[in-house]
This record gives structure tokens, C-alpha cells and sequence, in this order.
């Protein structure tokens, strides 16, 4: 026997399999393991579906607020800003104006302008409101993701289903309280709002009824901690959670968690400018439509950082940062559909593709030792570490095991036989032949090649584009199934070959074709 280099290659193979695999086999503290998904371990499926006619609204106001910062910045003297739900209309007070406004409205997107002297109107145009509902799905996809991410979750599925609706499933998830968690985490808006207390008119704010706050361009918020406390803050906001770019836990000096925030370049100058000119008045902090505090502004603050404070758990504080952090929803999102899975299905899948797995893995074993003698069991040791190296290689990225992962694998275990078939096939011919044995393993080997790669590759590309395109599952049965036939191609074809060319000499000294190779002569 002599050692060459396909035999060492596919020595180091199995003891990278058996090294990586050992912590998910043998369920080790350290090291990294492959996780299971959702129909293997129990969690949530939700269906979720999208306000998107909201996030048109958000936009708009958007622009309001966008026009009221830059007649602030150029001092320039507006009136009777107002927005609804599909336009921005405003007038100017001096003339000479009219034209700079106009040149910042033009650099406005997807906008329909109308000017009447110094009057304007401002609307979205129909392809506009279209790519902003678009936008705002795409957003939550994104957002969602992001937030189940710094959750803590493994492999979070968050993808688009249909034209409208997003499909979310959360494996792990077991109790009611992760459940819940998770639930308010995903549909939170997350709408971070820096808005002025209107102080004239804020003494008679709980006799007023919100069409008189309109009248005067305002709008009543109720107090986070106290319903019953109302505040008359200005309609359009100074700045909004957009121009966020960090939030955090913090905790202040009685050991009280709260929210540390922090502001863009932008941001942080129109918070400065905004309470440079507003000393002595109140400045609400807003989020989700609830007033978390109002403090007085005794200077200007520069920095552009700031604090949300409430009555926060320290879970609660950290959720809401973690809401923060990965942006607000354009459009709030609802609830279509919800799916408990149990663990105790997820084992009853494990078992059964376990006893799938296991069965046809011990009738392939059994069936090759029968019909093919030794080349059997050589076909089996590749077989083996092929298994191996798939779990090392899936452990190692950290990816998730799913039923059609699972059903993949036993894909995987027919394919890589099958090509062993294919080679053990060529050489019984060859020597059939009469052939001599180096002759009948080499040219075997080459015989099989183009069928083994014509199969493989075709399987490969057909995984690549399930891989694209699909989604959860589906994408776990593609990602198995390309990792075991790359295996394959390593243990079946080099492997094997390299276990012949090894043990050839000892095949030609003992004549016995039928022990080798299972066949007379």
C-alpha cells in the first residue's frame, strides 16, 4: 500500500468533517453547532400585512416638516402651513421669496406643484404614492429583519409574500412571554418625534377637542406614563426618528433604565438651532404617538444627542433601543395569521426523518457490501464522510437544519452512491473486458467522470436557482443539497480513487475479482 495525494486530501476531509461536526453530534458546549429550524425545534409563523396607504401619510408629513426646517434655516416668513393625507399646502408672506422656495420645492422627488402668487400646493404624483407602498414593505421586510437579528434569534425567516404581505417564522420561540416579546418587537412603529409645545395655548389643552387644536395647527398627545395628562404640542414635528443614527440602554442617576439617543450632522444642527431660539419653552419627546417627557430648555444643546426616559423594565428598555437602532416603520404592520409549533411536533419530525435517514442510510450500506464486495464498503467510507463533512460544513456557518434540509440530506446520501455506482459499474465492465486492474480503475474513473459531473453540475445549478429565488425551506433544502453534492464530488471521486490507487497492488496480487468487486473471475 502506498499513500498519494487524493487519499491524503480525503484523510484531511474526514477529520475536518469529524472535528467540526463533534459539537452538533454530540451537543458540546463549545464550538459551533447547526441550528433547527422552526418544524424541527417548535416557534412562530405569523402573516403580516402591511398599512401601506399610512405610509403615503408619513411622507407627506415628511415634507411639511422638511419645508418648515428650511424657512426656519432662511429665515423666511411662512403661514397657514397645513398637510392632509395626500398634500402640503402653505403661503409665503413676502414676495421676494417666492423664488428660492421654489427652487427647493423643484428638488423635492416625485411631487406635483402648484403656485398661485404666493400661495402653494404640494401633492405626491400617482407613480410616486406607488413606489412609496412599495417602499414601505421593502422597509419593513428590512426593519423586521434587522430587529429579530439583534433580538437574539437564529436564523429568523422574513420575507415577502404576495404583493403585500410578509411571512415571519421565529424558531425557539416556546413560551408565551418569548412569544409576546417578540410579537411587540415586530409590529412596534418605533417613531421616534422631537415636537414644540405650543405654550400659549397649552394651559387649556384638556378643553379642547382636536379639531380646535387643528384650527391652530396642533395636535393633543396623551402623557406614556399618564393618560389623563395631555399635552398641545405643534403638529409637525421638529425632527423625527429618520435622522437617528444610534440608541442604546443607558440608566440615569437613580438607576432607572432609559434610552440614550444620538442624532445625524443634520439632525444634530437643526436641534441646535431649534433650541438656541426656543429657550425657557418645552420640547416634547414623542414616540409612537405618546409624550415619554417634555422638558424645559434652559440653553442651546449642541451635540445632537438626547435621552427618552419612561416606567422601562430593563427588557423593555432594551427592546425599545433595539426598535430604535433598526429604523421606524414607514407603515404600521397587523397581524393576518399566527402558527404555534410545538416542540413536541418538531421532535416527531425529527424522529421521523431520523428513522428516514437512518433506514435508507443502512439499506444503501447493506446493498453495496452485497452487490459490490469490498468496492462496497469503499463506497461506504466515502458515503460516511460525506455525511460528516455536510454537517461540519453547515455547523461551521452556523445554518439552520430544516425538514426539507433534512430531506436534502438523504438526496444527498442516493446521490453520492449513485456515483459510486457509476464508477464500481465501469470498472466491472473493464475488467470484463480483460482489462488489467490499474488499466480498469483508471479509465473506469474516467469513463464515469463525464456522468458524474453532467448529473452533479445539472443538480447543482437547479439548487443555485432554488436558492435564489426561494424562500425559508426552501432555501435550506437548496443549501444542503449544493454542500452534499460538492462532498460528494470530494469523497466519491477523489476519495475512492485515491483508497484504489492505494490498495491496488494488493488487488492484482490476489486475483480474487469477486471479493474486490463482486464479480467471476
Amino acid at each position: 500500500m502506498k499513500l498519494n495525494y487524493r487519499i491524503v486530501v480525503f484523510a484531511f476531509a474526514i477529520v475536518f468533517g469529524l472535528f467540526f461536526s463533534a459539537p452538533s453530534l454530540l451537543q458540546m458546549q463549545d464550538g459551533k453547532k447547526v441550528t433547527l429550524g422552526l418544524d424541527l425545534q417548535g416557534g412562530l409563523h405569523m402573516l403580516l400585512g402591511v398599512k401601506t396607504e399610512e405610509a403615503t401619510k408619513s411622507r407627506i408629513k415628511s415634507i411639511a416638516a422638511s419645508i418648515k426646517h428650511f424657512s426656519d434655516r432662511k429665515d423666511i416668513l411662512i403661514d397657514e402651513l397645513k398637510f392632509n393625507e395626500s398634500s402640503v399646502s402653505f403661503s409665503i408672506l413676502d414676495v421676494d421669496d417666492v423664488k428660492s422656495v421654489k427652487e427647493f420645492l423643484g428638488e423635492i422627488d416625485g411631487t406635483n406643484i402648484s403656485v398661485n402668487g404666493e400661495s402653494f400646493s404640494l401633492s405626491l404624483t400617482p407613480k410616486e404614492i406607488i413606489k412609496t407602498e412599495k417602499q414601505s414593505i421593502d422597509q419593513a421586510i428590512e426593519t423586521i429583519r434587522n430587529r429579530l437579528d439583534q433580538f437574539g434569534l437564529t436564523e429568523p425567516v422574513v420575507a415577502r409574500q404576495g404583493e403585500e404581505k410578509i411571512l415571519v417564522q421565529l424558531a425557539g420561540i416556546k413560551s408565551q412571554e418569548e412569544e409576546q416579546r417578540a410579537r411587540e418587537l415586530i409590529s412596534r412603529a418605533a417613531k421616534l418625534e422631537l415636537m414644540a409645545v405650543d405654550e400659549d395655548r397649552n394651559a387649556r389643552v384638556n378643553s379642547m377637542s382636536p379639531s380646535d387644536a387643528a384650527a391652530y395647527g396642533d395636535v393633543i398627545l396623551e402623557d406614556a406614563k399618564n393618560p389623563q395628562m395631555k399635552y398641545l404640542v405643534r403638529e409637525i414635528p421638529i425632527l423625527d426618528g429618520g435622522m437617528l443614527t444610534d440608541a442604546s440602554m443607558g440608566f440615569d442617576q437613580n438607576n432607572r433604565p432609559l434610552i440614550n439617543f444620538k442624532l445625524n450632522a443634520e439632525g444634530a444642527e437643526i436641534f441646535g438651532d431649534f433650541t438656541g431660539k426656543s429657550v425657557g419653552k418645552r420640547l416634547a419627546v414623542v414616540l409612537d404617538g405618546k409624550v415619554y417627557s417634555a422638558p424645559n430648555i434652559n440653553e442651546r444643546i449642541g451635540g445632537g444627542s438626547g435621552q427618552i426616559s419612561g416606567n422601562y423594565t430593563v427588557m423593555e428598555a432594551k427592546d425599545l433601543a433595539i426598535a430604535l437602532r433598526s429604523g421606524a416603520l414607514l407603515a404600521p404592520i397587523y397581524l393576518m395569521e399566527k402558527r404555534s409549533v410545538g416542540p413536541s411536533l418538531g421532535a416527531d419530525s425529527i424522529k421521523a426523518s431520523m428513522i428516514a435517514l437512518i433506514g435508507g442510510f443502512i439499506l444503501v450500506i447493506v446493498f453495496m457490501m452485497v452487490y459490490y464486495r469490498a468496492a462496497g464498503v469503499i463506497a461506504n467510507i466515502a458515503l460516511i464522510a460525506n455525511l460528516f463533512i455536510i454537517l461540519a460544513v453547515m455547523s461551521l456557518f452556523g445554518a439552520t437544519l430544516t425538514l426539507p434540509g433534512m430531506a436534502g440530506i438523504v438526496l444527498t446520501v442516493g446521490m453520492a452512491v449513485d456515483a459510486n455506482v457509476i464508477i464500481s459499474e465501469r470498472i466491472r465492465e473493464l475488467i470484463y473486458e480483460g482489462k488489467s486492474i490499474h488499466k480498469a480503475i483508471e479509465e473506469g474513473y474516467a469513463n464515469a467522470m463525464r456522468a458524474i459531473l453532467d448529473a452533479n453540475i445539472t443538480t447543482l445549478i437547479a439548487a443555485v436557482v432554488l436558492y435564489a429565488y426561494g424562500t425559508g425551506a426552501i432555501k435550506g433544502f437548496a443549501i444542503t443539497i449544493s454542500i452534499g453534492i460538492l462532498a460528494s464530488m470530494l469523497t466519491a471521486i477523489l476519495g475512492t480513487h485515491g483508497i484504489y490507487e492505494m490498495l491496488e497492488k494488493k488487488i492484482q496480487k490476489s486475483k480474487n475479482n469477486r471479493f474486490w468487486f463482486g464479480i467471476k473471475g
